[in-house]
């Protein structure tokens, strides 16, 4: 098997926190994602609703679930929809879950098919008086397409008018962001494959290079180590792609002179890993590139000693931009009596470092979460600062992810290359 098999304990204990949080008599139902259309009688791979996949780890489409704690009939607490294998389909797609294998998987013992879910709702619903159903909350979401949970809410509202709707996305933020130590585990799996991928690029680039040909490299290296390939659209910048901070083209040549930006990471099953590396084309670092990518690298250290549990993101970043700040100075890229006179924006400091630097990781890899939340132990970060300078046609971003803890963080990739005498060892070996 690609994966390695998930214990269901860890699904168990995901929908028993989940229970905890429910008001009496509750309802909960999330639908698998859509499989989305490309052109003619095409498709995109399919992705599955990460709030379902959290609760019962059934990584397939027209999937369903329903937790309802309070059912009058124990066997209606628990249940789990899954798409019925035909002969068409075993043919033309493979076999789907049976229901010994969706039992196996997740822990939940009645699986039914699909075609008896709304069967089954019209039995439980008016059972209940909250109905909680899913939405994509995340704060940066654009939401232009209709998913099969939007769709869903309409077609129930409609049914049942008069019940109590109630959001389920908070309580979800507010599971997800405390990692189970099996899904660091998992995590920790994407990283080391990361790892891997990014060691065999330090011998391959140079002067020449196309930026897709680094990109089949990680493909390579990622695929054949049991990850699906990239957690999300990789960014391979040299020069000055490397300034556009969402640039995912790859289509240029790498040439002498250069920095590369890779921001570039494995996914495994189904939880993300987030690198971001910046490396010399030609394996040496001139004095001005070693210059910023050193103070990157501070700052990266600097924020980690900062990214603790009791502050806060909004505070935190205000923390990082004020490390930046003095390094920029230094760097003579802004001069100190003008810093001085900025203000809290520190807009000097934004011309050259203009993202956030730390985000959630999981599932998603700008995983969810509750808004100003404060840090706290379990939670999974990236640190991720940046220098940008465009007049150099130069930027340099480094990231790595880590795990807060009680006394310290771990850094799940604290084994990959990061120091610039590292890389130029690895890249001239």
């Amino acid at each position: 098997m690609r994966y390695k098999a998930i214990d269901p304990q860890l699904f168990i204990r995901n929908r028993e926190k989940l229970r905890a949080l429910l008001p009496p008599n509750s309802i909960v139902i999330v639908v698998a994602n859509d499989v989305y259309p490309t052109n003619a009688d095409g498709s995109m791979p399919f992705k599955q609703n990460a709030d379902l996949f959290y609760l019962c780890g059934v990584d397939q489409e027209e999937t369903a679930l329903v937790l309802f704690p309070d059912a009058i009939d124990p066997k209606q607490r628990e249940i789990l929809f899954v798409k019925e294998t035909s002969e068409h389909i075993a043919i033309w797609e493979g076999e789907k879950l049976s229901k010994e294998q969706a039992r196996a998987a997740t822990g939940i013992e009645r699986i039914e098919w699909i075609t008896s879910f709304e069967p089954m709702l019209h039995q439980l619903i008016p059972q209940a008086n909250n109905i909680f159903l899913t939405t994509n909350e995340y704060l940066r979401a654009h939401l232009i397409v209709e998913t099969a949970n939007d769709r869903f809410i309409k077609k129930c509202q409609q049914r049942y008018p008069l019940h109590r709707y109630e959001r389920l996305a908070p309580l979800m933020h507010q599971l997800r962001i405390i990692k189970e130590p099996q899904e660091i585990a998992i995590m920790q799996h994407a990283c080391d494959i990361t790892e891997a991928g990014f060691r065999r690029l330090l011998s391959f680039v140079k002067p020449g290079v196309g930026e897709w040909e680094v990109e089949a490299e990680l493909l390579h290296e990622f695929v054949r180590r049991g990850s699906r390939g990239f957690a999300y659209q990789p960014i391979i910048g040299s020069g000055k792609n490397a300034c556009v901070l969402h640039y995912i083209t790859n289509e240029a040549v790498c040439q002498d002179g250069d920095m590369l930006l890779l921001d570039v990471a494995a996914e495994y099953a189904g939880w993300a890993s987030d690198l971001t590396r910046t490396i010399p084309v030609n394996g040496r670092f001139t004095k001005r590139q070693r210059a910023v990518y050193d103070a990157v690298l501070r700052v990266l250290r600097g924020a980690n000693q900062i990214l603790r549990p009791g502050n806060t993101p909004a505070l935190y970043q205000q923390q990082v931009l004020e490390l930046m700040e003095k390094e920029l100075v230094d760097l003579g890229l802004i001069e100190m009596k003008e810093a001085k006179k900025q203000g809290p924006d520190k807009p000097l400091v934004k011309k050259y470092f203009m993202h956030g630097t730390s985000h959630h990781l999981g599932l998603d890899v700008h995983d969810v979460f509750p808004p100003h939340q404060p840090f706290g132990v379990g939670m999974v970060f990236t640190i991720e600062p940046g220098i940008y300078i465009r007049e150099e046609n130069m930027g340099i971003r480094l990231e790595n992810d880590v795990v807060i803890g009680e006394t310290g963080n771990f850094d799940l990739m604290g084994k990959i290359p990061i120091e610039a005498e590292q890389i130029e060892a690895l890249m001239n070996a």
